[in-house]
């Protein structure tokens, strides 16, 4: 029955007792060995030495995660030292104590589980200075194979001309004019409306280009200005979906939503006066 205790008889006791510094998997077939109890598990073998307290004579320091024990005057010593550096911390203890079963990972763990603090933050202090200020590091070789020299640009650059399409479906172009937002030589803007205001002006404020046909055909004449309130009539939330609508219903459709922006627009303003 799952759960009962197994009854062991005196002579099955006596061979437990006296095997029980066995590893587990050989203590549990050498006991089916000699007394054929197919009713007897490995883990009934186990809470049996747990319950009884039979140690197995081996070295805890050998085994992670074991909770090494201290005494009063060990623990004494360590929170008295506890700020200094681990390695050294242990060391010394190790010294002092004979305590070769303790290790720095276990030292540290403790003061952490104690909350013992060491006064130091892991962070650059305001007014430190680096070890390396003012010093010039000798040359290694394995270093410079993959440090950029001078004058080499980097894989990644892309010069003036470039052109790449976006994840909608617009395209970028790289143009020789200074980045206003990060000093660069070059910027990318929408190809699109780089052309256009090249050919009619700044896109005045309030209005944005609409697209009459494939968003990669840059040609000004493909695209237009409207006002940026016209947008939500055209978009899929409207029912209309100009962008995915047959080539000869996009007229009709803009048409329709032109209208209505105006009649919105003079009824708004209607209301203004």
């Amino acid at each position: 029955m799952r759960g009962g205790r197994i009854i062991y008889s005196g002579s099955e006791m006596a061979w437990l007792e006296k095997h029980r510094t066995m590893v587990i998997s050989d203590y549990h077939r050498a006991f089916q060995a000699e007394f054929g109890r197919p009713d007897v598990l490995q883990v009934h073998l186990h809470g049996l030495r747990k319950r009884l307290g039979w140690k197995v004579g081996r070295d805890p320091a050998r085994y992670k995660g074991r909770r090494l024990k201290y005494s009063d005057a060990e623990i004494g010593w360590l929170r008295d030292r506890c700020t200094m550096e681990i390695n050294a911390w242990c060391a010394a203890f190790r010294a002092e104590f004979g305590r070769d079963d303790v290790t720095p990972a276990k030292l540290h763990s403790m003061r952490k589980r104690e909350g013992w603090k060491t006064g130091r933050t892991g962070q650059f202090e305001q007014g430190s200075v680096p070890w390396s200020k003012g010093k010039k590091l000798p040359f290694n070789p394995n270093c410079a194979e993959t440090q950029f020299k001078k004058g080499q640009r980097p894989h990644t650059y892309r010069g003036a001309g470039h052109e790449r399409i976006d994840c909608h479906g617009y395209v970028w172009i790289v143009i020789d004019q200074p980045n206003p937002w990060t000093g660069a030589a070059t910027c990318s803007v929408h190809k699109h409306r780089w052309l256009w205001e090249q050919a009619n002006g700044p896109v005045p404020e309030g209005m944005v280009l609409k697209c009459l046909g494939d968003k990669t055909n840059t040609d000004p004449a493909n695209w237009e200005l409207v006002p940026i309130g016209l947008l939500p009539r055209l978009n899929g939330r409207s029912g209309r979906d100009y962008d995915h609508a047959p080539g000869e219903l996009k007229p009709t459709i803009m048409a329709i939503a032109k209208l209505e922006h105006r009649a919105r627009t003079a009824l708004k303003l209607g209301a203004a006066k």
